[in-house]
């Protein structure tokens, strides 16, 4: 059985949950999420509870079975309490900023720019613009929009300088003076 896959899901006060067949609706303060599941698994709320169950001990249904209560866990986490990526940005003249809703960067190119938040996601900038942090309700999109904006200056090995994540070990090299002979 999947260690994973067996544990019940808690749902917290104010949030709802209707299961349609395969479709999940969560629905809570911070939002709503909504995603379509393998229509082989099982799934079920009891007792304040949500419950996930496969039919087989086949090799695809124990993946899925894990697979799937992890997301239903992300969603009811997302619209309870949310999640949040921390980027640090490291680098003389490099900084962000918030105009409106949109974040812009300047990250030592001949250009600013600039980053739309997708729904229900939202940018807050600290520190003088060294500290950015991604909030939102689907871990998903959260991380990757954490992922693309860290791609856009990734941390080099020599300064340090660039866009990384709060507590990320940037492994430094010595450069020429480090050369012996």
């Amino acid at each position: 059985m999947s260690r994973i896959g067996k544990q019940p899901i808690p749902l917290p006060d104010k949030v709802q949950v209707t299961i349609d067949g395969t479709s999940v609706h969560v629905k809570g303060p911070k939002g709503e999420m909504n995603h379509t599941f393998p229509a082989e698994m099982i799934i079920k709320q009891e007792d304040g509870q949500v419950i996930v169950e496969r039919p087989t001990d086949q090799r695809q249904h124990r993946a899925l079975h894990g697979m799937t209560r992890a997301l239903i866990a992300n969603m009811v986490t997302g619209v309870s309490a949310g999640f949040e990526r921390i980027l640090e940005i490291e680098g003389v003249g490099y900084r962000a900023e918030m105009k409106g809703q949109t974040l812009v960067m300047y990250l030592g190119y001949s250009h600013e720019i600039p980053v739309e938040p997708p729904q229900y996601v939202e940018f807050v900038v600290e520190e003088r613009g060294r500290l950015i942090r991604i909030k939102g309700i689907d871990k998903q999109v959260v991380g990757e929009l954490a992922a693309n904006i860290r791609k856009m200056r990734p941390p080099e090995p020599y300064k340090g300088k660039g866009v990384r994540y709060q507590g990320e070990y940037i492994r430094r090299k010595a450069g020429k003076a480090g050369k012996t002979g």
